[in-house]
């Protein structure tokens, strides 16, 4: 059977690129990961690929005449690749159209909260601001807006007197990089799936 092959989308140090690398080589996840794709050059997360033998598309944006242009040459990539899902991981753009149609029902992000809580930027930031007591990760599906897709699971992280965004931050990782791998592995055995109404997210035992 061909492998089922993922596509790690990261524009920044890639920790949870490292966690899903990881999980790869400890036999924990059944996938191959086969391309990362960055939209900051020289960022952190191209060396950690290097290191893992991943190869890398790395582009520039402003190198492009449109988003819908970068990003049919991405899909153009991924296609040639047989990629199976794609993982955003840090990926600090919204996907449009000129992607999501090919890859409907198969691109999945992770957020540090418990959305719909604190979308978008700096979601710790937001979440201690607020003063909440209890905030957490998201793995949801991507749809055309900013963090709103259908849920696929989620984790909770309690806060401390005296937390900072970086003492969250601190007990989000972690979890996040045992969530990540988890729902992959979930997606690539057939465990996950939507509901009818495309909003809801089932997991089959």
């Amino acid at each position: 059977m061909a492998p089922f092959r993922i596509a790690v989308f990261a524009s920044g140090s890639g920790s949870n690129f490292q966690a899903i690398v990881d999980a790869v080589q400890a036999g924990k996840l059944d996938v191959e990961v086969g391309l990362l794709v960055c939209d900051k050059p020289g960022a952190k997360v191209t060396e950690r690929a290097a290191a893992a033998g991943v190869e890398t598309f790395a582009f520039r944006p402003k190198d492009y005449a449109s988003k819908e242009a970068y990003e049919s040459e991405i899909v153009k990539r991924l296609q040639e690749k047989g990629i199976d899902l794609i993982v955003l991981a840090g990926y600090m753009r919204i996907v449009s159209d000129t992607m999501l149609g090919p890859f409907e029902g198969r691109i999945i992000n992770i957020h540090p909260s418990l959305l719909p809580a604190f979308p978008g930027l700096d979601a710790i930031g937001q979440a201690v601001a607020y003063g909440v007591k209890v905030t957490g990760v998201t793995v949801h599906f991507v749809d055309g807006g900013m963090d709103t897709g259908p849920i696929i699971a989620q984790r909770t992280v309690e806060l401390s007197e005296g937390d900072t965004a970086d003492t969250v931050a601190a007990k989000i990782h972690p979890v996040e990089h045992q969530l990540y791998p988890y729902v992959i592995q979930g997606i690539r055995d057939g465990k996950v799936t939507l509901s009818g109404d495309g909003r809801r997210v089932n997991w089959k035992q």
